[in-house]
Parts: structure tokens; C-alpha cells; sequence
């Protein structure tokens, strides 16, 4: 036979080729695998407390109704549901409102609510299923007395 290095059964012959240890026993392979593994240990210990507790991303919008009243709706992740918050200010105790929340479309929630003191404002709160891809939010609240229009979207 006859030493040749392009052929493999000659290499442990040849008195200057050795065989290579194979990746996984090679001292900068072992040392790469213990660093991303740490790594990786490290981003999963500090992202796993603010995804048990219900943190996540927000999203606020705010704007005027169709007199003097403003309006204010805030959704945000929770332990994957969604919590939307609304609020109407008109600054004036006392006013009957109806209202609606509406999901992707439909109505989540409707109810009426009085402004109270000390600011003149209602807030109403609901935990919505956060559907998959986008979700449409939308506040519609009228004033049942003098018909001011209060109307407001946002997107998750």
C-alpha cells in the first residue's frame, strides 16, 4: 500500500499526519458550547420574571370627543390575555354615559357608567383574549344627556 494523504487508510502512516480529535473534543469547541450555554442560561433567568408577572408591551392613545370631553384607551399584555383600560374625562361630575368596547370588530363589552368626583371621569377595565396577529381596540362612549360622541382605536 502505498502512503497517499488523499487517501484515508494511508493517513495513520504517514509520520507527519495525525488524525484530528473530533469537534466535540477539541478544547475551543468545548469552550464556544460552555459560553453559549451560559449565555442562553442567563437571558432565560432575566426574561422569565417579566413574563411570569405579566409584564410586557403597552400601548396608549388618547384624543378628543366631539365637544369638550377627552377620551383614553390602554391595552397591554397579561398573562396572555389583554387588559384594556377606558377612560372619558369631561371634568363635569354627574354626566351618564353609555359606552362599548370593541374587539377586532365585535363588541367586547358595553355598560354605563357616571362620572365622579373629583376629575369628572369614568374609567371602565376588561380582560380581553389577545387573539393572534393584530388586535383593534376601540372605545365608543355617548354623553346621554347632551349626545357628545367619544370615539377611539388603538392596535396591538
Amino acid at each position: 500500500m502505498v502512503d497517499c494523504p488523499r487517501h484515508p487508510s494511508s493517513l495513520s502512516h504517514h509520520p507527519k499526519m495525525t488524525p484530528r480529535r473530533s469537534d466535540e473534543q477539541h478544547p475551543t469547541v468545548r469552550r464556544a458550547v460552555a459560553a453559549s450555554s451560559i449565555v442562553l442560561a442567563l437571558g432565560a433567568a432575566t426574561s422569565w420574571p417579566a413574563a411570569a408577572s405579566g409584564g410586557g408591551r403597552e400601548v396608549e392613545r388618547r384624543g378628543n370627543c366631539s365637544q369638550n370631553t377627552d377620551w383614553r384607551l390602554k391595552a397591554k399584555a397579561d398573562n396572555g390575555r389583554l387588559q384594556v383600560e377606558a377612560e372619558i374625562d369631561s371634568n363635569v361630575n354627574g354626566q351618564d354615559w353609555t359606552w362599548r368596547i370593541l374587539h377586532n370588530g365585535g363588541v367586547s363589552a358595553r355598560g354605563r357608567a357616571t362620572t365622579q368626583p373629583p376629575s369628572g371621569s369614568f374609567e371602565v377595565r376588561r380582560l380581553l383574549i389577545n387573539a393572534a396577529g393584530t388586535d383593534n381596540i376601540g372605545i365608543r362612549s355617548t354623553n346621554s344627556k347632551t349626545g357628545e360622541t367619544c370615539a377611539g382605536n388603538l392596535q396591538f
